[in-house]
């Protein structure tokens, strides 16, 4: 009580003293404290134990200890001190400061804070506040953070209140302070005046640095310091621009002399840059654009826009023209493809391409894209006129038509329902390897050049069945038009566990097909199997066994078709199957040895159709297979046979792919069998024998022989030997393939040779020789450059193959990719360099 009493008493003398003597000063200061000193007859005054100063303004400051000199009228305030102007809406927050009133300046000392209109956020260091005037400014390295999570680093500012403009030199500013240092752009100024309401500024020096995934790349970004660029070193991709000065005003952003680069940071000029008189980025059209641009490579200038423009990194889709494409034809001749990009809405876009050749020919192609949340179309159409081809005498028009079209049904009770629908049309047999255009979406081009395939089909499936219905109409792009085309109306695929226990699985699966081809040549099938497979059993003297049991019940009818009568049949099959293995091992010191002999004994008490004149490869990776022969559809193998194999591996303990291994297996069966495969191997009562070796103990090298030698062991019927050799950078793969006999007539040498100088250098050789023809059929000679921004190449290829329009041809292409700009690829006629 006695306290209080005291305090009060005290506040009230010194009230009175100030409003009594206090004349000659501009503005008094209300003072709440709990305890004071006066001192030099009055004129000067000291609070303690904290307290506040009060303005007849409305300033207030708050601290642990005050210090007023009546005659200067400055105050001095010290301790967590905070300083509170609401009329003008300011806060600053720091542990020292200096008032001079009559100037109306306040100086702090140390770390400061001010908080500005409640949206900017300023961190400082000996700042000057002009009340007057209404800045801030200070000397030290500054941070300023506002509402939209924008953020400037400077080494010095000045900060108008009233208007919200900022200056100052040595400026960074960080798009979005948020985030991690890798999701985020960086700009970087030497000096610049910013509004912070309008976000207008002009500012000299210009340095921008997006990040690295910008353009869809996925890379570790740069770290920034404006300390040093040294801290910018990296071989990853750094998209950036720098420019002389720059501005922005409403959306438009303004840089100029600019230099813009994906390149990473190194010690020399970046591998690829376009310096522009301006460039400029609407934000509103989210679109930059480059005035009197030079396309630098490594420095020189290979390249000049007067304009130019490309969508802004914000930007997925945006309707303009794209980079053009030259290329140039022994049959067509030289061309510039000039395509433009359409965006129809936020899930269609179009491409339209128009060609332009120096010969009479003109095309014109469109690719149409559409994707909604559960579906997806695509479709590819083109049409060329006055094109003449060597096997006619008139100039027609020709075109092709590619569509894909894929729906989730999203049907209840299946973890997947998916309706296909695909159109592949061309109305020229040699369209697809004469009109190679790669603007083509490779998800709906032609798998080959030689033919091509219509369907609609559904697939359901769960996690115990999966079920698959469509139409098909394939068409082969050689012979005449009364065969070339092969139609499957309806066809079906069905298959599903039906249960297991202990003992093994049951299998069941149904399928059937309409087939029309060569024109009146009709085959219906309706295939059901019932399959069971046993789980491996071992004996006590360490045999592994199984067996499985195969029903089919196939139902035909046919017309012009060998293997099926034409009044309905119904047949029943069955296969059974017994395997053992006898697996042996052994350990030394250095190596693991394997040795597994394997027996197959299978019997079809019934027949099988004929398949004498198909084809089918047999090896020792296969020939314990049960459908080895592929006839699973609608027949199994007939008789009773025995196969017999036998397994050796060496391995290496410390290197697993140091090791050698061979595989022997032949047929033996109570009779010949005439209707397999001519080439297969296994007709007659004993079969070839089959093996393979993979040797590779020794460093650097690899071997692997295939190999079919007749029931005789007099001729070797097949030989595949691939002999690849790699040290350090350098590679080669030498193979040689030759078939006799029954298996064929076939012998080739083929040769790939890589070598790598360097992480960015590399270059690549491949040719294969017919020594059956004493032909080589191709060469193919690569040479790569490749950085995180810039790929080059040079491709030359010469091959000797002849169909119908097209003829033995010999090409140089040059292609340049330039990230994330484009690919530009040009081929050059070797005759000009001869």
């Amino acid at each position: 009580m006695k306290n209080n009493l005291k305090i009060t008493i005290i506040n009230a003398i010194l009230i009175i003293f100030f409003l009594i003597s206090n004349t000659y000063s501009i503005e008094q200061f209300n003072f709440d404290i709990t305890e004071i000193e006066i001192t030099d007859n009055g004129n000067k005054f000291k609070g303690l134990k904290r307290g506040s100063a009060t303005s007849d303004s409305g300033l207030k400051i708050e601290a642990d200890t005050f210090e007023y000199d009546k005659i200067t009228n400055i105050l001095n305030a010290y301790g967590d001190v905070k300083i509170n102007d609401p009329i003008n809406d300011y806060i600053l927050f720091t542990n020292d400061i200096t008032y001079f009133k009559n100037k109306e300046t306040i100086f702090t000392k140390g770390i400061t804070k001010a908080i500005i209109e409640s949206k900017y956020n300023f961190l400082s260091k000996n700042v000057t506040f002009y009340r007057n005037k209404k800045e801030l400014h200070s000397s030290e390295f500054s941070e300023v953070k506002d509402e939209k999570l924008t953020q400037y680093n400077l080494s010095e500012f000045n900060y108008s209140i009233e208007q919200g403009i900022l200056k100052g030199s040595n400026i960074e500013v960080i798009s979005d302070y948020s985030k991690n240092s890798k999701d985020r752009d960086l700009y970087t100024y030497k000096d610049g005046i910013f509004n912070l309401k309008t976000k207008k500024y002009n500012a000299s020096d210009t340095k921008i640095f997006l990040k690295n995934n910008t353009f869809g790349k996925n890379n570790s970004l740069v770290s920034v310091n404006l300390e040093s660029e040294e801290n910018l070193s990296t071989n990853e991709n750094a998209p950036r621009i720098y420019g002389a000065s720059s501005s922005k005003k409403d959306e438009i952003t303004v840089i100029n002399k600019g230099i813009f680069t994906s390149c990473g940071f190194n010690d020399g000029c970046p591998p690829w840059s376009i310096k522009a008189e301006k460039i400029t980025h609407n934000e509103n059209k989210k679109q930059i654009t480059y005035d009197n641009a030079f396309l630098n490579i490594y420095n020189l200038p290979v390249l000049y826009f007067p304009k130019f423009f490309h969508p802004d990194p914000t930007v997925k889709r945006q309707s303009g023209l794209l980079m053009p494409q030259i290329n140039d034809s022994d049959i067509l001749g030289t061309s510039i493809l000039i395509p433009y990009f359409h965006v129809i809405s936020e899930n269609k876009d179009l491409t339209v391409t128009p060609t332009i050749f120096d010969t009479p020919i003109k095309m014109l192609q469109t690719e149409y894209r559409q994707k909604n949340k559960s579906s997806n179309f695509i479709v590819d159409a083109a049409h060329v006129q006055g094109y003449k081809s060597n096997l006619s005498q008139n100039k027609n028009g020709i075109s092709h038509l590619f569509a894909k079209y894929d729906l989730d049904l999203n049907l209840p009770n299946f973890e997947n329902s998916i309706l296909n629908l695909k159109v592949e049309k061309v109305t020229n047999d040699t369209y697809l390897k004469i009109f190679d255009t790669n603007l083509i979406d490779k998800e709906i081009k032609p798998n080959n050049d030689g033919g091509l395939s219509s369907n609609l089909n559904f697939q359901f499936n769960n996690q115990t069945s999966d079920f698959t219905t469509g139409v098909s109409v394939n068409e082969t792009l050689n012979g005449t038009n009364s065969d070339r085309y092969q139609y499957i109306l309806p066809y079906y695929n069905y298959n599903t566990v039906l249960g297991y226990n202990e003992f093994g699985q049951f299998n069941f699966s149904s399928s059937g097909y309409n087939n029309l081809h060569n024109t009146n040549s009709l085959q219906t099938s309706l295939n059901n199997d019932l399959n069971f497979l046993s789980r491996d059993f071992f004996t006590k003297m360490g045999f592994q066994n199984n067996f499985g049991i195969y029903f089919k019940n196939l139902n035909t009818i046919g017309k012009n078709y060998s293997n099926y009568k034409s009044s309905p049949q119904s047949e029943i099959m069955s296969l059974y199957n017994f395997e053992t293995n006898y697996p042996l091992i052994k350990k030394e010191e250095n190596y693991i040895k394997y040795i597994k002999p394997k027996l197959s004994i299978r019997l079809n008490p019934g027949e099988m159709k004929n398949y004498s004149n198909s084809s089918r490869s047999i090896n020792s990776d296969n020939i314990f297979s049960i459908d080895r022969l592929s006839i699973g559809g609608d027949s199994f193998e007939e008789g009773r046979s025995l196969t017999a194999g036998i397994n050796y591996t060496k391995e290496n303990i410390n290197d697993i792919n140091k090791y050698f291994s061979i595989d022997l297996a032949s047929v033996y069966r109570d009779k010949d069998l005439d209707k397999a495969p001519n080439n297969s191997g296994i007709r007659t009562k004993s079969s070839n024998l089959f093996g393979s070796v993979d040797f590779s103990l020794l460093d650097d090298y690899l071997i692997e022989y295939d190999f079919s030698l007749d029931n005789n062991f007099n001729n070797i019927e097949y030989n595949n030997v691939g002999v690849t050799y790699k040290k350090n950078n350098f590679l080669t793969k030498f193979n040689f393939i030759e078939e006799n006999g029954k298996i064929g007539q076939s012998n080739s040498v083929a040769n790939v040779t890589e070598y790598k100088f360097n992480e960015n250098n590399y270059v690549y050789f491949g040719t294969r020789r017919n020594r059956e023809t004493s032909l080589t059929e191709y060469y193919d000679l690569i040479y790569e450059y490749k950085n995180d921004c810039l790929s080059a190449n040079i491709k030359y290829k010469k091959t000797y193959y002849q169909d119908r329009d097209l003829t033995p041809d010999e090409q140089i292409f040059f292609s340049i990719t330039l990230f994330p700009l484009t690919t530009l690829e040009q081929k050059i006629n070797p005759d000009l360099y001869r």
